[in-house]
């Protein structure tokens, strides 16, 4: 018995059961590749603060210097975490593995980036590797007017909210310093990378990182700038006084020794 083919008709079901199966299938997956790509930033999130941990162990309860750039202390030449921040990403990377806390973390570059991170190397504004940034307060950049950094771990308290780690949007090529904000007179300053659907990765000073889930449109429009249009971007930021549950999240988590 001779077999027929399919109709033209047929075919056009077939295909658009394919597509309507795709339409279903497709949201499912990108939800599973986007919660893949949080699990392994919170990851290497952690990493980072267990390494940041382990640094103070080894040095007496000092804590990593946490600015970018190479600061004279009594006289002597101390450099950080990471040693500078801009160029190529092969110089990027290479400022990582000269800094303090290499060693400390397995000597894995990539434990530096969010998996999600979309900053590209030829990129002629965002062309940062590195995606996380230490807080100001942990032993970052000094800060006149409004904090006087720890320079001890004893000297941060309540280690399970203070963060240390923050996920950065720094719009000048390389997440320079340490990442700001004014905790005295409540306004931002640095932006942070929002690469999660609205959420960053913190890690903070008792070894466990997590997600944050930003809440205020302002704050939230703000960083999107510093992501996608850095060219329209401003640092520093007052938000509306109705719109303030994430300031008041981030003052309450910054690391410091005291306020000023």
């Amino acid at each position: 018995m001779k077999s027929r083919g399919f109709t033209l008709i047929e075919l056009l079901v077939v295909i658009a059961i394919i597509a309507l199966l795709m339409a279903i299938l497709m949201p499912s997956l990108q939800l599973a590749r986007d919660q893949s790509k949080r699990v392994h930033c919170v990851s290497n999130t952690k990493s980072l603060v267990l390494g940041w941990l382990m640094y103070k162990d080894e040095f007496d309860g000092r804590i990593v210097p946490g600015h970018t750039l190479t600061q004279t202390v009594n006289g002597k030449q101390q450099i950080q975490w990471v040693v500078g921040v801009e160029g190529t990403w092969e110089q990027q990377k290479e400022s990582i593995k000269q800094g303090l806390l290499f060693p400390f973390v397995g000597k894995e570059v990539d434990i530096y980036r969010c998996p999600a991170d979309t900053r590209k190397p030829s990129s002629s504004f965002q062309m940062a590797f590195r995606t996380f940034s230490i807080a100001g307060g942990a032993n970052g950049e000094t800060w006149p007017g409004q904090y006087n950094k720890a320079t001890l771990y004893t000297e941060i308290k309540n280690a399970s909210i203070r963060y240390i780690f923050v996920e950065e949007a720094d719009t000048r090529g390389g997440n320079l310093g340490s990442w700001q904000m004014n905790p005295k007179t409540r306004t931002w300053v640095d932006p942070v990378s929002m690469w999660h659907n609205k959420r960053s990765t913190l890690g903070f000073a008792d070894g466990h990182a997590d997600i944050r889930e930003w809440k205020d449109e302002s704050f939230i429009n703000w960083n999107l700038k510093a992501m996608y249009t850095p060219t329209s971007f401003s640092f520093s930021m007052t938000p509306p006084a109705d719109e303030q549950e994430d300031l008041n999240y981030m003052i309450k988590g910054f690391p410091y020794k005291s306020l000023q």
